[in-house]
């Protein structure tokens, strides 16, 4: 076993500019691309020919990308070790006709996307960033990371009874956010501002995918210090883990008997579904590609498969203090307590026995502690991308993350110690 891990305030620092370097999933892949290139490896376009050449490469799509790095010498069926992880957050997500307004206020229409904790999205100061369409079929990025919008909450004097009985919010006629004034509304006010922004031709963008963030950025929180709050954690936190772990090993020049790859997908917020999701036919794809770009056949590719493992890697919950009664009585997992392997007898995880031995192993091997994660009887369980890379590749899946406390709001919690031993963790499992 190598020595334990120690606890790098770097990885941490590192991992808050990630955060507030990117806030939508476009802006995500763009900054691992990055990363990527810096350490080495080099993208491959889905339309070209690949060849079986060893080194790192790298696939993007949309808000997705898949990279890989196949060592000198590997054969045709070679198995994979992957991380899985995924690019998309809750947000609130703009509408194909942004502009909109009512009384003396300019607003923006968006629609609600995921499951957020809505009332986190109130009274804080947003940005706008995404993707724009230019009209030859390119794609711009756009970033307008001040505070431009808001959506204000209503005073309590109008709503007494929001104290005793809570706040509800209509997702239609409550969170549209402010972005002005004027009396009247003009169509294309918002996307001519955006090019303006881009420093884009007028009249050039034909289509955008855009979205909300807040931009408070990242902080350390607690009397030591030993808290980090900030946006997004579900789930950059592991797909800037992931890519740590695979440019060290990529790096590291150890003999490897695996091929590391990392899969971060975008859509998981709301079931997968795309060609960007994990439910949809990246993935396999690409790992097939693999096998035949280094002269394989089916059965190359059957035989890498059979012996491929995936770690899901996903936020989970830390008990909280204040609701302890919401968790399993026998499991609370702490933030700083090492990452955690999630179960679910129903299969919402994708962990059973033999994969809770893969990762007992490679916390042994990375010296870094783990806990479990179960859900209490009475309460529903979440679900990840687990379950969907186990039933479409046919690839033996483990569930793990970093627990967290305010899941899915603008605003999360995690310990920072947690984001570098889930590193370790996941270069341990990728060295094989």
């Amino acid at each position: 076993m190598s020595a334990p891990a120690r606890f790098d305030r770097g990885h941490t620092d590192d991992l808050m500019s990630f955060l507030a370097a990117s806030p939508s999933p476009y802006h995500a892949v763009a900054n691992t691309a990055e990363r990527l290139e810096k350490a080495g490896f080099r993208q491959v376009a889905e339309t070209d020919a690949w060849d079986g050449t060893h080194g790192g490469k790298y696939v993007l799509r949309g808000g997705a990308i898949v990279a890989w790095y196949v060592p000198e010498g590997a054969e045709a069926h070679t198995p994979f070790h992957i991380i899985g992880a995924h690019t998309d957050s809750p947000s609130l997500r703009v509408k194909p006709r942004p502009d909109s307004g009512a009384h003396g206020w300019r607003q923006v229409a968006v629609e609600i996307y995921g499951g957020p904790l809505l009332n986190s999205w109130l009274d804080r100061d947003l940005g706008l960033s995404g993707r724009l369409t230019l009209r030859d079929g390119s794609f711009v990025l756009v970033n307008v990371d001040r505070p431009l919008l808001r959506v204000p909450q209503l005073a309590i004097h109008l709503d007494r009874s929001v104290g005793s009985e809570g706040l509800k919010l209509d997702k239609q006629r409550h969170l549209q956010p402010v972005w002005g004034l004027g009396d009247q509304v003009r169509d294309g006010d918002l996307i001519a501002f955006l090019e303006q922004e881009a420093g884009l031709t007028a009249g050039s963008v034909t289509g955008w995918d855009l979205m909300t963030h807040p931009v408070e950025p990242p902080a350390y929180l607690g009397r030591d210090r030993e808290l980090v709050a900030g946006p997004r954690m579900d789930n950059l936190l592991s797909v800037h883990a992931g890519a740590a772990a695979l440019t060290a090993v990529a790096a590291s020049g150890a003999p490897l008997t695996r091929i590391p790859v990392l899969a971060a997908f975008d859509h998981e917020e709301n079931g997968s579904q795309s060609d960007t999701g994990a439910d949809g036919p990246l993935l396999g794809s690409v790992l097939e590609r693999s096998v035949l770009a280094r002269g394989g056949t089916f059965e190359d590719r059957a035989r890498a498969f059979a012996a491929s493992v995936c770690l899901s890697s996903d936020t989970g919950h830390a008990v909280h203090p204040n609701y302890a009664e919401r968790h399993d009585p026998t499991h609370h997992p702490r933030v700083n307590g090492g990452p955690i392997l999630k179960v679910n007898v129903n299969n919402r995880y994708a962990t059973d026995g033999s994969g809770r031995a893969v990762f007992a192993a490679a916390c042994e091997k990375a010296g870094v502690p783990f806990q479990s994660f179960v859900s209490n009887n009475s309460m529903p369980c979440g679900t990840t991308i687990g379950p969907i890379t186990a039933a479409r590749h046919g690839i033996r899946t483990v569930d793990i993350g970093v627990a967290i406390l305010s899941m899915h709001s603008v605003r999360e919690l995690c310990g920072a110690d947690d984001p570098f031993l889930l590193a370790n963790a996941l270069t341990a499992f990728l060295e094989g």
